[in-house]
């Protein structure tokens, strides 16, 4: 499903310029469940974001099943990641003044999904991950983990092929992370793959594959 080749990132500051990824090559195969470990710094983050079409390699190839989308515009990176990505971040990034299913249901609206049809799919969502009874809550009326809850659902909202996550556990207690990778795992047996940035060896232990970066370069379980 993904192939990286080379992947090099290079942020350019006023007097001098920081390589961040210094030759990244890696494979994901689909309905894989990756985790990316590494000391801060070592640019995990960094290759979330290429692999989640946020940001762009400055030298390199990125195939997203066997498409080049290294090369592709911005409008047409934005396409590539509402249909076949959603993201899971640390800090949630619920808007506070809408309920749990307004949140949900935003990329469906994006997309020019019709009222009705945006209620009913984001309500079916957080059916499936349990916080349906709290679908009128905003975001201040919820827990850390109900909050992630509708974070995860507002990501696969679109059916997304693949699932990102930058630590997704780390503003949670260990009982609420234990049920959102709970939520992964069965995610990942119904054939979403997940890649999974943390720092917490018991969060990584639930993927298939463990990927360590340092220093910018893949060290360990990149194929």
């Amino acid at each position: 499903m993904i192939v990286l080749k080379q992947i090099r990132r290079t942020y350019m500051l006023p007097k001098i310029s920081i390589e961040v990824l210094k030759g990244i090559d890696l494979e994901v195969q689909q309905g894989d469940f990756v985790a990316i470990m590494g000391p801060s710094g070592s640019g995990k983050s960094t290759l979330l974001h290429i692999l989640g079409c946020l940001d762009r390699p400055t030298t390199g190839q990125y195939l997203l099943e066997g498409v080049d989308v290294s090369t592709k515009t911005d409008n047409e990176l934005a396409d590539v990641r509402n249909k076949n990505i959603g993201f899971v971040f640390q800090s949630f990034n619920l808007l506070p003044r809408f309920s749990a299913w307004k949140n949900v249901e935003l990329p469906l609206l994006y997309s020019g999904v019709d009222a009705k049809s945006r209620r009913q799919r984001a309500m079916e969502i957080l059916q499936k991950i349990g916080l349906a009874e709290r679908a009128d809550h905003n975001p201040s009326e919820l827990s850390g983990g109900e909050q992630q809850r509708a974070a995860i659902a507002r990501a696969l909202i679109n059916n997304p092929k693949i699932l990102l996550a930058d630590e997704p556990t780390g503003n949670l207690d260990s009982r609420s992370g234990r049920e959102i990778m709970d939520i992964f795992d069965r995610l990942n047996r119904e054939g979403v793959t997940i890649i999974l940035v943390t720092h917490e060896k018991d969060i990584a232990e639930h993927a298939k594959r463990i990927i360590t970066i340092k220093d910018g370069v893949c060290f360990s379980g990149c194929y």
